[in-house]
């Protein structure tokens, strides 16, 4: 009796035993079985080398906030230094028939960057719509004014060390004054500025090479400001860029001796008249607001533009006469705001064959 009640035991669990076993088995086929095959196409996918990284533009990037420099563009300034490190180069008539720049800086570490000269009050408007910090060697009455009523943070350089504005020997005043970069910021710091920013860039920068296939190809473009200051482009289709001129003299680089060359060019036209001051130097307002005709010049070809600014702390919107927001190429710029009557005036091609160039202004025909 004993003997089969083991033997009854020992058969139940054997049958226990193959009942699990037989249960796994059958879970793993059902789990293969739901399993969806890998194909040998998919087994392709998996070895296809991942696309290149879509290219972004550089110009303008990053989180520093930008400066804007006041730069002297009389002949006994040149050659200026950093013009051809600044993401945009604005350049406007003063008193005199010369002309300023400003230069905007984003990111940049640059040791000498100059000469620096004072404020023209409407530059203001081209470092607020740039969020910048105005970087300036003395200022203008009308200059000293706008900056306290828009609250704008600058840097008089008058004001500071001349360690960190610097007077340069080969060169004499007042056009000697230099500064560098990491000074601008340290200053900005020790002055309480925000030296972050998330502005976004006045132009509309394009990760796509832009050729301009409506427009009309030059190989130069002559800006005249005044009976003194005309400045010319000449197109390098080598290296796709525009050598700049000024009184028919190749401009160059302080530190470097390169020429001065720019990717992009916008012309603005603006009505500009002599402005009453205390001082009676003849200095000069501009009517910049509103919609005003001009060009976009890059890869060696230009078309009409609208330039559209509708306050002076809102950034100026570029378009094409279709009234979309153009596009611009990767690269720096400069922007000539010249007088509302400057007949600029276009070389093609063409033209050098027969000598007769193409002489526009401002009306949009």
């Amino acid at each position: 009796m004993k003997f089969q009640k083991g033997s009854t035991r020992f058969l139940v669990i054997i049958l226990i035993l193959v009942a699990i076993v037989a249960g796994s088995l059958l879970a793993i086929k059902i789990i293969k079985d739901n399993e969806e095959p890998v194909t040998e196409i998919e087994v392709g996918k998996q070895n296809e080398i991942e696309p290149e990284e879509i290219k972004l533009p550089t110009t303008f990037s990053g989180d520093e906030r930008p400066i804007a420099l006041m730069i002297d563009n009389s002949e006994g300034a040149w050659p200026q230094g950093g013009l051809n490190d600044a993401d945009i180069v604005y350049e406007i008539i003063v008193e005199g028939g010369e002309t300023r720049l400003m230069a905007i800086f984003k990111g940049k570490d640059l040791e000498k960057i100059g000469p620096v000269r004072s404020a023209r009050h409407y530059f203001i408007d081209y470092a607020l719509e740039n969020d910048a910090i105005y970087t300036h060697f003395g200022w203008s009455p009308q200059a000293e004014s706008d900056i306290d009523t828009y609250n704008v943070d600058n840097i008089n350089g008058i004001t500071e060390s001349s360690t960190s504005f610097w007077r340069t020997t080969d060169k004499y005043a007042p056009h000697n004054v230099a500064t560098n970069t990491e000074v601008i910021m340290a200053i900005a710091r020790r002055k309480g500025y925000r030296t972050t920013s998330d502005s976004k860039s006045v132009l509309n920068y394009s990760a796509d090479e832009i050729d301009l296939e409506d427009g009309t190809e030059i190989t130069k473009v002559t800006i005249p400001y005044s009976y003194l200051q005309d400045v010319s482009y000449v197109y390098d289709p080598e290296n796709k860029k525009f050598i700049r001129y000024a009184r028919d003299e190749e401009q160059t680089d302080w530190n470097t001796g390169e020429s001065v060359m720019t990717k992009n060019i916008i012309i603005t036209f603006a009505e500009n008249y002599t402005l009453s001051d205390s001082e009676n130097k003849g200095r000069q307002g501009l009517r910049n607001i509103g919609v005003l005709d001009g060009y976009y010049i890059t890869n060696g070809k230009y078309i009409k533009i609208t330039c559209e600014k509708n306050s002076r702390t809102e950034k100026t919107v570029y378009k094409d006469l279709n009234g979309n927001e153009i596009k611009v190429n990767d690269g720096n710029t400069f922007i000539q705001i010249c007088p509302k009557n400057a007949d600029v005036e276009f070389e093609t091609p063409m033209t050098q064959e027969t000598g007769t160039n193409i002489i526009e202004n401002k009306i949009l025909n």
